[in-house]
């Protein structure tokens, strides 16, 4: 069978080769690895390039066999396996070809392209000939245009995590910065936060990319400072998202302000910042806690510290929540419910 296979995908004419790659994907780990070897993947890619849907897709599946489909196996073999399978995919010319499915106008292909190039940049040796080929721009137009609403949750998802897959080689984050990346990812954040159930995960991944983005990169940090509309899109998720999405919203308006604190101070504040970080500060998870206590230390106004000036009642408030903050009694004591309760309450009327 394998045989056949294989001379079907080399020489075999557009019916061979279509039920050939069809059949590719009901084979074994170690039925694939043997085909792989004689030489089937450029084929298969070459059958990518034509402008039959039926064969690209066909193609797409085989593709997408060989390079994933031995990652659920724990067998260390395998796992080498299925690495040599993704350079050897993106080594064959496929990452191009992959890019030219993306602008075709089938759905299904698209969102089959997206998976098969998801799968390479998850393979470290593939990023930097990924980003090369133009992806990073094309990926940010499919999530910036009305293709997000087109595309399935699963589609988006996976540009995302392409994107992140690519983050992760630092050198790279200039480019998706360069390529409009951190307004997209606002806009997106946005534009998700509007529905519910799947805006929530699209919010999350969006978010998480972002806060890499900001947090390994100057450039990063400054775009995402500088953009219009920023600090109340952070705020906004801080307030209405997931507790994933507050701790990394937070994690990045903390970022915002450490970099220039006389500049961004009031912006944060001016967004009502100040009611939903007194809350996190006290049930949010660990690490938003952490970060929103001393992003509330940042935002503490000291000109109002002075005991000898007559203060208004929610200034005052304030100030002693924040001297508690200071000196850690909610870690070691716990902080008064009623008085943090009566300073939200406060500040968000």
């Amino acid at each position: 069978m394998e045989e056949m296979v294989v001379e079907a995908l080399l020489f075999g004419d557009r019916q061979a080769q279509l039920l050939a790659a069809r059949q590719l994907g009901q084979f074994s780990s170690k039925q694939r690895h043997k085909i792989v070897e004689k030489g089937i993947v450029p084929p298969l890619i070459l059958m990518l390039s034509t402008n039959d849907y039926e064969v690209i897709e066909a193609a797409l599946f085989a593709l997408l066999s060989i390079a994933f489909r031995s990652e659920r196996l724990g067998c260390a073999y395998f796992i080498q396996e299925r690495v040599w399978n993704k350079i050897l995919i993106a080594k064959s010319g496929a990452i191009p070809v992959l890019l030219d499915v993306l602008q075709c106008e089938n759905e299904l292909l698209v969102e089959l392209g997206v998976a098969a190039l998801l799968t390479l940049s998850s393979c470290a040796s593939n990023k930097l000939e990924i980003a090369a080929s133009g992806t990073i721009p094309l990926l940010l137009e499919l999530l910036n245009s009305q293709a997000y609403n087109s595309m399935s949750l699963q589609a988006n998802l996976d540009i995302l995590s392409i994107l992140h897959n690519l983050s992760t080689c630092h050198q790279l984050i200039p480019s998706i910065v360069s390529s409009g990346g951190v307004a997209t990812l606002l806009g997106l954040i946005s534009l998700a936060s509007e529905t519910k159930t799947e805006g929530e995960v699209i919010v999350e991944k969006a978010m998480v990319l972002l806060e890499n983005i900001v947090s390994l990169s100057r450039i990063g940090l400054e775009e995402a400072a500088g953009t219009d509309g920023a600090i109340q899109c952070l705020v906004e998720a801080m307030e209405e998202g997931s507790s994933q999405c507050k701790e990394d919203a937070v994690a990045i308006l903390l970022l915002i302000c450490e970099s220039c604190r006389e500049r961004y101070r009031g912006m944060i504040l001016r967004e009502g910042a100040m009611a939903e970080l007194l809350q996190l500060s006290v049930d949010g998870t660990r690490r938003a806690r952490d970060n929103a206590k001393r992003l509330l230390l940042l935002l503490r106004d000291r000109s109002h510290c002075s005991p000898k000036n007559k203060q208004p009642k929610n200034i005052l408030l304030l100030e002693h929540v924040m001297r508690q903050i200071e000196q850690g009694v909610g870690e070691r004591a716990g902080m008064s419910v009623a008085l943090l309760e009566e300073m939200i309450s406060k500040l968000r009327t």
